[in-house]
């Protein structure tokens, strides 16, 4: 392979070619460089789908987007799954999946991401399934700062099931807003990756951005707002019901949960559950299913997801 720009290379390749390295790891190949020339040495489907990982991150940086490891191990992903069929070809750097928030642009890094934000494109509720770290939650709150900042919604309405780990509200300390902070703290981490500081205190103060448990959602009909219900396994399905009739004119909401975490008491069945089965067959409500192939956090995370979901199987509770 060469490069017409020799500029791009250092960025390309890694700080002590650590993302050549990364690509020789995950795909099996040997990479060496000579200036702007690149070889890749290893059987004929690695080198193709080398060759089209090198390709991506090089039209994603001469578009002056960043990358990360995160960016490298995403196009090595969407390059694997182009490669057996598993997956439609999907690139770091298209433009066609891209959310645009005032501090970062965000692309998908595994097909059924990018599935996923074409589903919040396309229907007005949609249900985000799977474990930790596939970016359910990330990308909906991604999604939900774009539309504001382009005036398609007014407000952002983020909540929460106060119910983990056998844990209650009454028994923190604190009043309301302090308790119920340390449950929607992811939402304010993925919104401080949005939105400068400042913004969120002011759109928090002015009500544009308003945090709230699921309980205190009761008898509202929530018009032009982007609506996220994240940890939704946690939800009755008395809950479950009274959230989705929430929807109203011109809004947009999203229902995220892990169907493996559910905290509820024993015999309590998931509104999550429930919901996904009721709803089955209405075409305007999409659904994205995500696995431990699409997890983007630490590399260690999916083996950590793999190896309970192996426990689980041998002793079932």
């Amino acid at each position: 392979m060469d490069f017409d720009d020799n500029s791009l290379l250092t960025e390309l390749f890694g700080e002590h070619d650590r993302n050549l390295a990364r690509i020789e790891q995950r795909l099996d190949v040997s990479v060496s460089t000579r200036g702007n020339r690149v070889s890749i040495t290893g059987t004929p489907s690695s080198q193709a789908a080398t060759k089209a990982v090198l390709d991506d991150l090089y039209a994603r940086l001469k578009k002056g987007m960043t990358m990360d490891k995160g960016e490298v191990d995403g196009a090595i992903r969407m390059a694997e799954a182009s490669a057996t069929g598993t997956g439609p070809k999907l690139s770091v750097a298209s433009e066609e999946y891209m959310i645009r928030t005032p501090k970062r642009v965000i692309t998908p890094r595994t097909p059924m991401q990018a599935s996923y934000v074409a589903d919040m494109r396309r229907h007005e509720l949609v249900f985000g399934l799977g474990p930790a770290g596939t970016g359910k939650t990330y990308l909906a709150v991604a999604k939900a700062v774009e539309m504001m900042q382009d005036g398609s919604v007014d407000r952002i309405i983020l909540s929460r099931p106060a119910v983990e780990a056998g844990e209650r509200l009454g028994f923190l300390p604190g009043d309301m807003r302090e308790k119920i902070d340390p449950y929607l703290r992811p939402l304010f981490d993925a919104l401080h990756h949005m939105l400068p500081g400042d913004q969120i205190v002011r759109r928090l103060e002015s009500e544009q951005i308003e945090i709230a448990p699921v309980a205190f959602m009761r008898g509202r009909t929530l018009s032009n707002a982007f609506i996220i219900i994240d940890e939704a396994q946690n939800t009755t399905t008395v809950q479950m019901k009274m959230l989705l009739t929430r929807l109203g004119e011109g809004s947009r909401m999203i229902v995220t949960g892990d169907l493996s975490q559910i905290d509820l008491p024993k015999g309590v069945k998931s509104g999550l559950a429930d919901a996904t089965q009721a709803l089955a067959g209405i075409d305007e409500v999409g659904v994205t299913n995500f696995s431990d192939v699409d997890i983007v956090r630490h590399d260690l995370v999916t083996r950590i997801v793999r190896a309970y979901d192996v426990h689980e199987r041998k002793d079932p509770k």
